[in-house]
């Protein structure tokens, strides 16, 4: 009898070294250590609207923590922020840039994954309250971030946005 239960604990103990070992094995994420995003959705809520971005960045340093306002970070540097938008609207058939007094700048918080493999890979959701909404039904907005390293993502265009009013 302890021959069959010995048995059973050392194939019990293979199998789970054969998966520790391929778990291993198995292929990091690798992306650029420069951010990239992709636009992925805009919806509307009323006097709220979400737009959607999803990500990537190699080497996991991406957002800042409230701390963070040490220069290059402080209140008075554009990288006090790291999530930008901007908003155009269609008229006559040209895209004309709108200039709020408060621009849609956003501060992602830290986001850094323990381990090994820092890259990251995942979604942004951003809340635009209020709504500024424009006489114009047709926006778009242009989207870029920026990691801690301030390396600079490529910048994302939605598509044209028929404005529910």
């Amino acid at each position: 009898m302890d021959n069959q239960y010995g048995g059973a604990v050392k194939v019990a103990l293979g199998a789970a070294l054969s998966s520790l070992l391929f778990i291993g094995c198995l292929k990091q994420d690798e992306f650029p250590k420069e951010p990239k995003v992709v636009f992925k959705s805009f919806e509307q809520f009323g006097d709220s609207s979400s737009l959607t971005i999803s990500f990537t960045d190699g080497d996991g340093d991406v957002g800042l923590d409230a701390y963070d306002t040490a220069p290059p970070f402080d209140t008075s540097s554009v990288y006090y922020y790291n999530l930008f938008l901007e908003y155009d609207y269609l008229d006559n058939g040209e895209w004309t840039r709108v200039n709020f007094p408060l621009p849609l700048y956003y501060r992602i918080p830290r986001i850094t994954p323990t381990g090994q493999n820092k890259a990251l890979e995942g979604e942004i959701a951003v809340a635009i309250k209020p709504w500024p909404i424009l006489p114009n039904d047709t926006i778009r907005f242009s989207v870029h971030m920026v990691d801690r390293a301030l390396h600079e993502s490529n910048t994302v265009v939605s598509d044209a946005i028929k404005v529910v009013p």
